[in-house]
């Protein structure tokens, strides 16, 4: 019989079923977390056996069973598929306030089995491609954007990229020390090019970067480092509203469509609107139906 036992709970979740300890369906492990804020976090999961290959930039689902229903989201993986065998899998999170599955991954301790499964997406890079590479993201939308980086790297062969993220409040950057450091020291040819929407925020205090949302400084970037549909290619990952913005100004600009990539987690014909305070984990909790993929 599956064990069970009841997880440290927030009040939401007081009186929801218990979360499964164990169960035939798990088939990976929980292995370690980083905490950027109370509310993101990196989440790795380990593969009971050999891990599951999937290329940078796809997506794989995570979840664990709350009595009898299997609870679950999709998640870009932030890690190469490199090390998938070796480390598991990285998953950069944000705690989506009246969520369904992320309350219950905050709360869960680090060993807790859970399920994983996919790949899915189609959200990679074309190959053999010289252009610079514009990565825009919004929140959590950076995560796949690392993986690509990271995997260029591990094979010796990175693309020069400009990375713009951005966030609400500056304690919300996620893989600053990783993206300043490879600027800084060349090891991975990256401008990194962060921006916050709420300068005046008190939480905001001492912020000296770009203001604004990421894609209202889109336009300006391009200016300042000279990227045209001739020299560069983009891709787009985050608020959908966000996507929608950004791949504008570039078709605007004369960009074509197969030079604007896009990360697109809804439904077709069922696309968010008015997301504009959330980011691509919201998006995926308000998009995505609870059922097994």
């Amino acid at each position: 019989m599956p064990r069970r036992y009841t997880a440290r709970v927030t009040t939401q979740q007081q009186d929801a079923p218990p979360i499964v300890a164990d169960d035939p369906v798990y088939n990976a492990t929980y292995t370690r977390r980083e905490d950027l804020s109370p509310d993101l976090a990196s989440f790795w999961v380990k593969m009971d056996g050999p891990a599951i290959p999937f290329q940078a930039g796809q997506y794989m689902t995570i979840g664990v069973k709350q009595g009898e229903r299997m609870v679950q989201r999709p998640y870009s993986v932030a890690s190469p598929p490199s090390v998938a065998d070796t480390e598991g899998y990285e998953f950069y999170v944000r705690k989506v306030l009246g969520g369904t599955f992320t309350p219950l991954l905050f709360d869960l301790p680090v060993g807790h089995r859970m399920r994983i499964i996919g790949p899915k997406g189609k959200f990679t890079l074309l190959p053999d491609d010289d252009r610079q590479h514009i990565f825009i993201s919004s929140g959590t939308g950076n995560a796949p954007f690392v993986a690509m980086m990271r995997e260029l790297l591990i094979h010796g062969t990175p693309r020069p990229a400009v990375m713009l993220n951005g966030v609400s409040y500056a304690h919300e950057l996620g893989y600053v020390p990783l993206l300043e450091g490879w600027e800084r020291s060349g090891e991975y040819p990256v401008r990194f090019i962060p921006t916050v929407s709420r300068p005046n925020d008190p939480s905001n205090e001492g912020w000296t970067g770009r203001t604004g949302r990421v894609e209202a400084i889109l336009a300006p970037v391009l200016d300042e480092l000279g990227l045209t549909p001739d020299n560069s290619i983009a891709y787009i990952c985050g608020n959908p509203d966000m996507i929608v913005a950004a791949e504008q100004t570039l078709l605007d600009r004369g960009y074509p469509e197969d030079q604007v990539h896009k990360e697109l987690y809804w439904p077709k014909g069922k696309e968010p609107r008015g997301l504009a305070a959330a980011d691509l984990a919201s998006a995926i909790e308000m998009a995505e139906a609870n059922e097994d993929q």
